[in-house]
This record gives structure tokens, C-alpha cells and sequence, in this order.
């Protein structure tokens, strides 16, 4: 108990970052109760008070998930709902010391899809007083990825593409650049949605300086990031835990030097993998490429960013100096410009010198 209280001490206190987390899905249900009693949506959830919220949250399967991410989505309304989730996404990172953090947004869910009457210019201000009060009242900083929903360019039954969907959110996202925008992917199924339809829109978000960070390799196969790397000209990969089953493509990640997003507890919950002990995180690792710890949707999954390096510890013996390596990949691998990124790299490294000291 003591080595683990330990253990639970170092991880709170190691400067953090991270990379694959979505705003949407990381809002408490304390939050989403007021969002419903602010827009007299309360019938629109299952419950009116905060334990019957708690125990909807409650992760069962997949269609369960996107049923309880689609009510969250529809009650973001108006610019101070999007600053206030992002005011709250910063007070999450100072309790749990995570110094920065990508956070994906979908915000043409909210602007076409979900028909809100919402506009661009409603989300951006609204993230960026968000933001700027997180960075003002707690010192984190904050940067976004706007991503396209993949499906829903492939909404006709003969599953022709439709461009839009693409196109509109990268068109949101280059409005974006001087409000914390960094990068531009691609969320959602995989399956029956592939990669290359999606081609024309990275190759600009690529030309204009947006990082690509498409999800591939989480439901789907090795093929999905062969395609983000090869049709998309992927800069990171969302999940990518399924290259484990293509050796080639593992030497091609590692020789690039691709960084993977990995979420453990999400691909269990998603049953990518039956448990944590059959995860490939260790085996990524050891293999040489550049693995960060994410927690995706934490709580809609139960857990926390904090949380995700324990279980990994816990699961795969890794010990405070693995710990520090890996939480630095995640700083080396972020789109924040670059005198942020060299700040927040020394002041952690300053930091692992001192804590690294004493073995746990």
C-alpha cells in the first residue's frame, strides 16, 4: 500500500501532457446537469440528479457511449457553454498537474449536423475565453485539434462521399490558427469510412502548417494506419495500437518516428483488447516508437489521465524513470509552437532531475 501510495504521489506530481483527449467527452456530469438546467433541457437527460448522472456516465458498450456523447454534444448552445467546458477541461489539468493538453473538438456536429443554430465564430470565442481564463487563473495551456466525423460524410445508403464535411472543418480550423488550433483530424468509426476520400483536406490542413492527427488502428486494422500515413500524411496516429499486427508497418512507424496516442483503458472499455494485460502498450514501447499515454473520453470511461500511468505500472511494472521517459514523449510530440513547447520541455526536465533521484 505504501509503494503504491508512492507510486499514486510520483504520478500526480510528474508534469504532464496530454495529446488525445476530447473536449465533448470530457465533461463531467455535474457540468452537463447545468447545461441542461441552463437551456431548460432537463427532460433531455435520464436523470435530474447528480448520482442518477453519475450511473448513466457509467460506460456499458459502444452504442450506449455514443448515445451519452450526442445528448452531451446537443447541450453545448452557445459560446459561454463552450467557454465554461473549456475553462473547466484547465481546472482538470492543474488537479491533476498536466501542464498542457490537445483537446479535439468536432464542431461541425455543432454547427450543421446537430442544427443548433450555432456558428464558428460562437465556438472559437467561446473556446478561446475558455482557455485564456485556464491559462490566466492556473498556468495550463491549452491547444486544438478540430476533427472531421468521418461517418458522416458517408451518410447516403450507397455510401457515396461527401466532401463537405471535410472541407467545412478544415475551413473551421484554419479560422482557428491564432486561437490554439494546431491541428486537424479525423474522428469516428472506421469502419466503412477509409482514409483516402479524406486525402484532399489533410494535404491542405498539411500545407497550411496543421499538424494531421487522424485516429487509425483502434477498431479497425493495420491497414487504417497504413492509410493515415500513406493518404493522409498522418503526423501522429490517434490510437494506432493495431499496428502491433503488422511488423512492416511497426519498422515504418518506428523509423519515422510517428507517435501513437494510445488510450488503454478506452481500448479495453471498446474491446479492442479483452484486458489491460493483452495490451500492446509494452510491447510499442519496447519496440522503440514513440508511445504517449492519453484517456480519450475519461469520464465517460472512468478514469483520468493520472490514472492511465498507473494502470500501466501497475499492469506492466514500469517504474518512475519509464514513467518520466514516456510522459516526456508526449511533450516532444505535441503541436504547441515552439517556445512553448522548449518551456515546458526544460521545466520538465528540471523536474525529472530532481524526482529521479530517489527510486520508488
Amino acid at each position: 500500500m505504501e509503494n503504491q501510495n508512492m507510486l499514486s504521489r510520483f504520478v500526480h506530481d510528474m508534469p504532464k501532457a496530454e495529446l488525445h483527449v476530447h473536449l465533448e467527452g470530457a465533461i463531467q456530469p455535474g457540468t452537463v446537469l447545468e447545461l441542461a438546467r441552463r437551456h431548460n433541457m432537463q427532460d433531455t437527460l435520464p436523470a435530474g440528479d447528480l448520482e442518477g448522472l453519475k450511473r448513466w456516465y457509467a460506460f456499458t458498450d459502444f452504442d450506449h457511449f455514443l448515445e451519452v456523447y450526442l445528448v452531451i454534444q446537443d447541450l453545448i448552445r452557445t459560446s459561454e457553454d463552450f467557454a465554461l467546458i473549456a475553462y473547466e477541461l484547465g481546472a482538470d489539468m492543474a488537479a491533476q498537474n498536466i501542464r498542457y493538453r490537445e483537446a479535439t473538438v468536432t464542431p461541425f456536429t455543432h454547427t450543421d449536423y446537430l442544427q443548433k443554430n450555432m456558428t464558428i465564430t460562437d465556438i472559437l470565442e467561446g473556446l478561446e475565453t475558455g482557455r485564456q481564463r485556464a491559462k490566466e487563473e492556473f498556468g495550463v495551456e491549452i491547444r486544438w485539434v478540430f476533427d472531421c466525423p468521418r461517418q458522416l460524410s458517408f451518410r447516403n445508403e450507397d455510401q457515396h462521399y461527401d466532401r463537405y464535411p471535410a472541407e467545412r472543418t478544415l475551413e473551421y480550423a484554419l479560422l482557428g490558427r491564432d486561437r490554439g488550433v494546431v491541428g486537424f483530424g479525423l474522428g469516428g468509426n472506421e469502419v466503412g469510412a477509409p482514409p483516402h476520400p479524406f486525402a484532399h483536406a489533410f494535404s491542405a490542413a498539411k500545407e497550411a502548417g496543421l499538424l494531421c492527427v487522424p485516429h487509425a488502428g483502434e477498431v479497425d486494422g493495420a491497414v487504417s494506419v497504413w492509410g493515415a500515413l500513406n493518404e493522409l500524411q498522418a503526423d501522429r496516429i490517434g490510437h494506432g495500437v493495431r499496428a502491433i499486427e503488422d511488423p512492416e508497418l511497426l519498422a515504418v512507424l518506428k523509423a519515422r518516428r510517428i507517435p501513437l496516442e494510445v488510450n488503454p483503458t478506452s481500448n479495453i472499455c471498446l474491446h479492442v483488447y479483452r484486458s489491460l494485460g493483452e495490451h500492446p502498450f509494452p510491447h510499442l514501447d519496447r519496440m522503440g516508437l514513440l508511445v504517449t499515454v492519453n484517456s480519450d473520453d475519461p469520464p465517460l470511461f472512468n478514469t483520468t489521465l493520472s490514472q492511465e500511468y498507473e494502470a500501466i505500472a501497475n499492469t506492466f511494472g514500469y517504474g518512475k524513470k519509464d514513467l518520466a521517459r514516456i510522459a516526456r514523449n508526449a511533450f516532444t510530440a505535441c503541436g504547441a509552437e515552439e517556445p512553448v513547447k522548449t518551456r515546458l520541455l526544460a521545466e520538465f526536465d528540471t523536474w525529472a532531475a530532481e524526482a529521479l533521484e530517489t527510486p520508488l
